[in-house]
This record gives structure tokens, sequence and C-alpha cells, in this order.
């Protein structure tokens, strides 16, 4: 079988770290091709599968469509994956892709947003209901991607995330030697919070620096780079908490540094099914998120962490103190979210479930590219 991943994005984030997971761990006797138009995303994407193809095309101007077209031909693939960091983009890969006379092409959104640019949300659902197979990362995006674009109930499925086993992850951690902030603070003693995300307000973490400024002995560390970098500088001040908070910017491998954190946080206004999540339930460390996204599919109140509401100041308070209070809490949510997480979430689950969705699309009658049918309600 021959598989072409394809992504327009710009920089690494999750949707890229997933899809290297994939890319790396798929079965040797599929053909992939690692199609982009960022060198950067689509070496890192391949970075682990030396035998996979790579080709970067350009990401805009006239000549990207005709680029885009004669390339997936030249390929003539049997599985077009398409990763999606939000629903609009990789328009031109998608196109491209529907205009191959026997290829199947699967769409994967990884964020569930909504536009209220008329262009941007007639092109995506016209894009969308022609697809072979449409795939979220979790149950509440695949019912949010079909209400936002009126794509019909039951057309988008869910394959979450996943990340390789704890195995690879206790073995991985050289460059923690390298963090000294996260080293000294510890000897303070100081209750270590931890966060892992790009600084963009999406995230949330102005809701956490809030929190945090009504805790006594509790410590910050984002561990993400942004354009909200500022923004959260100054709020610490305005706050008070400069001294309680570090920004080191973006590691190279965030998971090295997980057990060094006593209580993990991710206070998102969105996610699909954020990675840096199911990496700290495997790192054992409790878990405090946002109700958003799919985020509970992973963590359940009470047994693998605590929820609370976004944008609720208060609400994330109290969980943190709780967890700040009660170490026996601490150890018992994350050891509970590590059995979950290795049952449950790791990349075999993933690959294997995208395995027999290409197989199946591959097997099944081509999707009409011209007339679609009403979407079921």
């Amino acid at each position: 079988m021959r598989v072409v991943a394809y992504t327009d994005s710009a920089g690494i984030g999750g949707a890229e770290v997933s899809l290297q997971h994939l890319v790396t761990h798929v079965s040797k006797d599929i053909d992939m091709t690692i199609v982009g138009t960022c060198p950067l995303v689509v070496d890192t994407i391949a970075q682990h599968r030396p035998q996979a193809s790579r080709v970067v095309l350009p990401a805009k101007g006239i000549h990207s469509l005709t680029a885009h077209l004669q390339a997936l031909h030249r390929l003539n693939p049997d599985v077009v994956h398409i990763n999606i960091c939000t629903p609009w983009e990789c328009a031109t890969g998608l196109f491209a892709a529907l205009t191959l006379p026997n290829a199947r092409v699967v769409r994967v959104d990884q964020l569930p947003l909504r536009t209220t640019d008329a262009v941007k949300l007639w092109r995506t659902r016209a894009l969308s209901l022609r697809v072979d197979a449409h795939v979220t990362v979790g149950e509440v995006s695949a019912r949010r991607m079909e209400d936002f674009y009126a794509l019909g109930r039951g057309t988008v499925i869910s394959i979450p995330n996943y990340i390789p086993d704890i195995t690879e992850f206790e073995n991985n951690t050289s460059s923690v030697q390298n963090f000294k902030p996260l080293l000294t603070r510890k000897t303070n003693g100081q209750i270590m919070i931890g966060s892992v995300g790009r600084l963009d307000p999406m995230k949330g973490h102005d809701i956490l620096l809030r929190a945090i400024a009504q805790l006594n002995g509790v410590q910050v560390v984002i561990l993400g780079e942004g354009g909200h970098r500022m923004a959260l500088e100054k709020l610490a001040a305005e706050l008070g908490v400069s001294d309680r908070l570090e920004l080191p910017g973006w590691v190279d491998n965030p998971r090295a540094y997980l057990p060094q954190f006593d209580i993990f946080a991710m206070p998102s206004r969105s996610e699909g099914f954020p990675l840096a999540i199911i990496e700290a339930m495997l790192a054992a460390r409790p878990v405090v998120a946002t109700c958003v996204g799919s985020i509970p599919e992973a963590v359940t109140d009470g047994e693998t962490g605590l929820l609370v509401n976004k944008d609720d100041v208060e609400g994330l308070t109290t969980a943190l103190r709780r967890l700040r209070d009660d170490s026996a809490l601490r150890v018992r949510l994350g050891q509970r979210g590590q059995e979950i997480a290795r049952s449950n979430f790791t990349v075999e689950h993933m690959v294997n479930r995208y395995e027999r969705l290409w197989r199946e699309v591959v097997t099944q009658s081509q999707a009409s590219r011209l007339w679609v049918p009403q979407p079921r309600e």
C-alpha cells in the first residue's frame, strides 16, 4: 500500500508530533511518503522512518496548486492522509488529492474549531463532504465538526492521538540535565506545577497564573514558546508571581521533564485530544485540566485527575490547592492515570486503527467528488 501523509503546517506542535508517531510506527510494508510545505516539518515527521520519501511543495503563490497537483499525480498513492491543524487549512492539498482518480482521501482534524468567515466555512464543508473518511481525535471533537460544518450525524469518526510506550519514555531523560530552573526549584521544597504548550491565549496560561497568585508554596514552569510570552510576563509581574514562574521556552523533549513536576496543569480554552496530557499520565503525574474538547475522554475526574471549567480561576485554584495539600491524592491519581494510559493510549492502538481504516477505504467504492448526498441530521 502506498500512503502519502500530507500537512501544510509551518511549525511543530502536537498535531505534527502525532503524525510523526504514526509515520514512525506503521507497518514496514506500507510505503510512506511525507509531503508538506515546510522542510523542517517534513524532515521532523520523517526522521524516524529513513526509508520514507520526502516532498516539499510551495506553500503559497501561483505555482502552489500546480505543484501540488503534479506531485500527487506523480506519486499516485492508494491513500492520501491529510493532517489538519485547523479545519480551514490544507485546502490546496485536499483539493489536489480529491482530483486523483483512484486514491482514497482521509481527512484528520486535530482541533474542532469553527469560523465566521463565510468563504472558509463553505470551502471547509465542501471539501469535507467529499473525502472518503473524516477523522477527529475524540468523540466530542467528531460531533462538533459535524455540527460546525453541517456534515451530518455519524459522518466523522474518532481516533485519538496516542504516544509511544512508557519504556521509550523512561529511557529518554538525558536532556533533563540541561534544565537548571526545574532542578533548583525542586530543592526549595515548593510544589512544582508544570504545563506544556505554546504560549497562546487558547492555552489559558493566564488563568493558571491568576490561580497561582492565590496559592502559596507552588512554582510554575511552562514548557513552550509563542507570541503570548510578553503578555504572560507582564501579567505575572502585575500579580506578583514573577519569582514563581519559569518560561524556559521550547525544549526538544518535554516528556523528559515531566517526572520533575508534582502536578500537571492544562487550563486550555480549546483542545482536541492533547498528547501532553497522555504523556503526563504515563509519567504518573496527577492532571488538572479543563473540560474542553476530548480531554474528558482521557481524564476521569477524581480517578486520573481533576477537571474544571474553562476560564474558571476559582475552580482551578481549588483543584490545585487540593492537590498541593494532599500528597496521597497526588500519588493515587498519578498511578491510576499511568495504568489507564498504558492500557488504552499507546501508539500501537492508534497505528492499528489507522491501518485498518486505510485498508477499509481502499477496498470500498470511492466517494463521489462532484455530487454528495444530503447529510443525515
